[in-house]
C-alpha cells in the first residue's frame, strides 16, 4: 500500500520530565497484591479453581453434541489406530515389552482428557519421549550390579525404571505448574527445539537399526552412545539376517506408499488410508502363516498379555537415580506439548493455559506410573490427524484411549506373531516429519545465523553428548548467546531528517543530518552490569573525543598553573617581606636628612623618596597578580575544545535499570562536563524514571530538567538555551 503524502503539525510546550508530570498529573501506580487472593474463600472462588484446575467441568456441559460429536468419533478412531502401531513400536523404542506401549495409549490419554485445556494435541506415545526413556532404562539395566539390587530381570527391571521415571516426571511437571513455572518453556526457543527433536530423531533410527538388520548389540550410554552404536552396527553387518532386512524394507515402502496416497487423495477421503494398521495386520497374517520365525529366524513381538494391570507403587530407592534424567524428560515433554498446543490454539481461536497444560502432563504420568506407564508427550503426527479428521474437543482422544481399552482387553494377543522390523519400519517412516528439519539449516542461514548458531551447536551436543547432556548444554549456550548479544548492542550517532522531529542512524540514513552542537547518541540494548562499561566507551568513540585524555590534561594543566601561583606567591611573599625592610630604611633616611635638606643637600633627599614610591607600587602590583581569580576553561588552558557542546542520550530502549547503571550514566554527566559539554536524557519510560528515582539518580546536579520527553524535545532545548541562556529557555517547539 503507497502513503501519500500527508503533512501535519503540532505546535505544543518543549517537555521535560518535570513539566510533564505536572501537565498530566502523574502518580505513582497503586500497588496490587496478588497473593492477597489466594487467601480468600469463597462459594464464586472454588467454583472458579474447581474449572480452572479440571476443565472438563467447563466445557462438556456445553458440549454441541450435533456440531462436533460426529467428527471427534472419527477423529478418534483415525488416531486409534494410528495409536496402536506407535504404541507397540514406541515401547519397542523404550527398551520395553510392547503391551507396556498400549498402557501408556490408555491411561495418559484419558487423564488429559479430564485436565488438558488443549483440543486437538493427541497425547500417547512419542519417539523423542521413548528413546529418552530407552537410553535410561538400557545404561542402567546393563549392569549386573544394578540388576541385583532390584532382584529382577533384565525386562522387569526397565519396566520397573520406566515406570518410577514417570512418576517423578510427573512430580516435577505438577509441582512445576502449581507454582506457575510454565514461563521455563520460554527458555526453549524454536531453534533449540527443532534442532533437539531432530537430533533426537537420529538418535531413535540408530536405535532401531538393530531390528532392521536383524543383529545383536551391546548395551551403549553416556556420551559418544550413538557413534559406538553406529560402529559397532558397521562392524556386525556380515551378522545381517537378511529376511529381516527384506521385512524392513517391504514394511517401509508400503507404509510411504501409503502416506503418499493419502497425500495425493486426502481432499477425496473422508478418512486417511490406516496404512500402518493394515501394515501390521498384514505383516502378522504373513508371518503367522509362513512361521518367519522359524523358517528365516525373524524375531517377533511374543506374547502380549491380556488384560489390565493393577497399580504398583514406584521404586523409591530409584528416585535419587533418576531424578536428573526425569527433570530433563519432563521439561522436553512439556516443551514439545506446550509448543503444539499453542499452534493449534491460534489456528482455532483459543487459549491454552501453559501452567495447567503442565499440570495436566504432569498428572498423565504421576498417574500412568502407578499403572507401569513410560512417560508420555503428544506426537505431532497424531495431532495433525486429529485435527484434520474433524478432532474439535479432546472427546476424540476419550475415543482412542476406549478404543485402545479394547485391545488391550481382547485382541492384543493377536499380534504376538507380529515381526519388530515392521515395528521399526514404522517407526523410522515416521520420522519423516523431524528429518525434514534439517532443511532449517538453509532457511536459519539466510534469515539469522544466530539462531543457525544455536541449532548446530544443539544438534550437536545432543548427538555427542546424549539427550540429557545435550539439552542441559544447548539451554546454557543458548542462554550465554543472550547475554553476549546484550554486551555487544548496536551503537549509533542520529541525525535529524530534515523537517520532521524524526531522529535515526547517520550511518545508515544519508539525509539524516547531525543537529550542528549536538551529538544524540542511542544503544539499542538496555544498560545493565554487563555493559555499561562498554556503552561509556563507546560513547566517548562515537563522539570522536578522547574524553578521559582531555580531562587528564586539563587536570595536570591546572595543577601545573597552581604550583606556578603558588610559587608567585611565595616570591611575592619574599619580596614584600624585602621591600618592607627597604622601605623602613628609606623612611629612616628621609628623617635623618633634614639635615641636609638644612644644610641645602636636596637632590639627595629627593631620590630617596622616589625610591621608597618605586618599591610600594611593585609590591602592589605583585599581591594584584597573586588574587586575580583565573577561569579554568579549556580554551584558557590550551587544549582542543570538542566539536559540540551538547550531549543527549537517547534512552527509549532502556526496560531497566540497575545500580552499575545509575553509576555509569552520573558518570558520564561528571566527564562530559569537565570538558564543558552538557548532557541531557531524552526518551526514558515511567518504570525506569521510577527505577532512576529509586536509585538517588537526580539531585542538585542532575534534575528531572535534565530529562526530556523526546530527543526533539532536548535538540531544541539545547539550541534555544545555548543561544539565549540558561535563563530564557525555549518555551515551545513546532514540528
Amino acid at each position: 500500500m503507497e502513503l501519500q503524502r500527508r503533512d501535519y503539525h503540532v505546535e505544543r510546550p518543549l517537555l521535560n520530565q518535570g513539566q510533564l508530570e505536572d501537565l498530566g498529573r502523574w502518580g505513582p501506580v497503586p500497588t496490587t497484591y496478588q497473593w492477597r487472593s489466594w487467601f480468600r474463600c469463597s462459594r464464586a472462588r472454588a467454583h472458579a479453581l474447581l474449572l480452572h484446575h479440571v476443565p472438563v467441568l467447563g466445557w462438556l456441559p456445553r458440549y454441541p453434541v450435533r456440531d462436533w460429536l460426529l467428527g471427534d468419533l472419527l477423529s478418534g478412531l483415525s488416531v486409534a489406530i494410528m495409536q496402536l502401531p506407535q504404541g507397540l513400536a514406541y515401547a519397542l523404542l523404550a527398551g520395553l515389552p510392547p503391551m507396556f506401549g498400549l498402557y501408556s495409549s490408555f491411561y495418559p490419554v484419558f487423564v488429559y482428557f479430564l485436565f488438558g485445556t488443549s483440543r486437538h494435541i493427541s497425547v500417547g506415545t512419542f519417539a523423542v519421549m521413548s528413546v529418552m526413556v530407552g537410553g535410561v532404562t538400557e545404561s542402567l539395566t546393563a549392569d549386573d550390579a544394578f540388576l541385583q539390587s532390584l532382584n529382577a530381570t533384565v525386562d522387569d527391571a526397565r519396566v520397573q525404571v520406566a515406570y518410577t521415571l514417570s512418576f517423578l516426571v510427573g512430580l516435577f511437571q505438577v509441582g512445576l505448574g502449581l507454582v506457575h513455572f510454565g514461563f521455563v518453556v520460554t527458555y526453549l526457543s524454536e531453534p533449540l527445539v527443532r534442532s533437539y527433536t531432530t537430533a533426537a530423531s537420529v538418535q531413535v533410527l540408530v536405535s532401531q537399526l538393530k531390528y532392521v538388520f536383524g543383529i545383536k548389540l551391546n548395551s551403549h550410554s553416556g556420551p559418544l552412545s550413538v557413534i559406538y552404536t553406529v560402529l559397532e552396527v558397521c562392524a556386525k553387518l556380515p551378522e545381517t539376517v537378511p529376511g529381516t532386512v527384506v521385512t524392513a524394507l517391504v514394511a517401509g515402502v508400503v507404509l510411504v506408499m501409503v502416506k503418499m496416497l493419502n497425500e495425493k487423495l486426502k481432499r477425496h477421503l473422508p478418512l486417511p488410508i490406516p496404512g500402518e494398521l493394515l501394515t501390521l495386520i498384514g505383516a502378522t497374517g504373513i508371518s503367522f502363516g509362513a512361521k518367519l520365525n522359524e523358517r528365516f529366524h525373524i524375531d517377533v513381538v511374543g506374547n502380549i498379555t491380556t488384560g489390565l494391570i493393577p497399580p504398583v507403587p514406584p521404586k523409591t530407592e530409584l528416585f535419587a537415580t533418576l531424578v536428573g534424567n526425569a527433570f530433563a524428560i519432563a521439561v522436553v515433554g512439556f516443551a514439545i506439548a506446550i509448543s503444539l498446543g499453542k499452534i493449534f490454539a491460534l489456528r482455532h481461536g483459543y487459549r491454552v493455559d501453559s501452567n495447567q497444560e503442565l499440570v495436566a502432563l504432569g498428572l498423565s504420568n504421576l498417574i500412568g506410573g502407578f499403572f507401569q506407564c513410560f512417560p508420555v508427550s503428544c506426537s505431532m503426527s497424531r495431532s495433525l490427524v486429529q485435527e484434520g479428521t474433524g478432532g474439535n474437543t479432546q472427546v476424540a482422544g476419550a475415543v482412542s484411549s476406549l478404543f485402545i481399552l479394547l485391545i488391550i482387553l481382547k485382541l492384543g494377543e493377536l499380534f504376538r506373531d507380529l515381526p519388530k522390523a515392521v515395528l521399526a519400519a514404522v517407526i523410522i517412516v515416521n520420522l519423516k516429519g523431524m528429518m525434514k528439519q534439517f532443511s532449517d539449516v538453509c532457511s536459519l542461514w539466510k534469515a539469522n545465523r544466530v539462531d543457525l548458531l544455536i541449532w548446530l551447536v544443539t544438534f550437536v551436543a545432543t548427538i555427542l553428548l546424549n539427550l540429557d547432556i545435550g539439552l542441559a548444554v544447548s539451554i546454557v549456550f543458548s542462554l550465554l548467546l543472550v547475554v553476549i548479544r546484550m554486551q555487544l548492542p548496536y551503537y549509533s550517532i542520529l541525525g535529524q531528517v530534515p523537517d520532521t522531529d524524526i531522529y535515526r542512524d547517520v550511518a545508515e540514513y544519508s539525509g539524516a543530518m547531525e543537529v550542528p552542537g549536538v551529538k544524540v547518541f542511542r544503544s539499542s540494548a538496555t544498560i545493565y552490569f554487563a555493559n555499561a562499561e562498554l556503552y561509556s566507551d563507546s560513547l566517548k568513540q562515537k563522539c570522536g573525543v578522547d574524553v578521559d585524555h582531555l580531562i587528564t590534561q586539563k587536570k595536570k594543566r591546572i595543577k601545573k598553573q597552581e604550583m606556578k601561583m603558588k610559587r608567585m606567591k611565595k616570591t611575592t611573599t619574599s619580596q614584600k617581606q624585602g621591600a618592607s625592610s627597604k622601605i623602613s630604611s628609606v623612611s629612616v633616611n628621609v628623617n635623618t636628612t633634614f639635615e641636609d635638606i638644612k644644610s641645602n643637600d636636596v637632590e639627595g633627599a629627593e631620590a630617596k623618596v622616589h625610591q621608597r614610591e618605586e618599591l610600594e607600587d611593585a609590591v602592589t602590583s605583585s599581591q594584584e597578580d597573586v588574587k586575580a581569580p583565573t577561569v579554568n576553561t579549556l580554551k584558557s588552558l590550551g587544549l582542543p575544545q570538542p566539536g559540540f557542546h551538547t550531549l543527549i542520550l537517547d534512552l527509549s530502549t532502556l526496560s531497566f535499570v540497575d545500580t552499575v547503571c545509575i553509576k555509569t550514566l552520573k558518570n558520564i554527566f561528571r566527564d562530559f562536563r569537565e570538558i564543558e559539554v552538557e548532557v541531557y536524557i531524552a526518551a526514558c519510560y515511567s518504570p525506569v524514571i521510577t527505577q532512576l528515582e529509586a536509585g538517588q539518580f537526580f539531585g542538585d546536579d542532575i534534575t528531572k530538567q535534565h530529562l526530556f520527553v523526546s530527543v526533539h524535545d532536548a535538540v531544541t532545548f539545547a539550541l534555544h538555551h545555548r543561544k539565549s541562556g540558561p535563563k530564557n529557555p525555549a518555551s515551545a517547539t513546532k514540528l
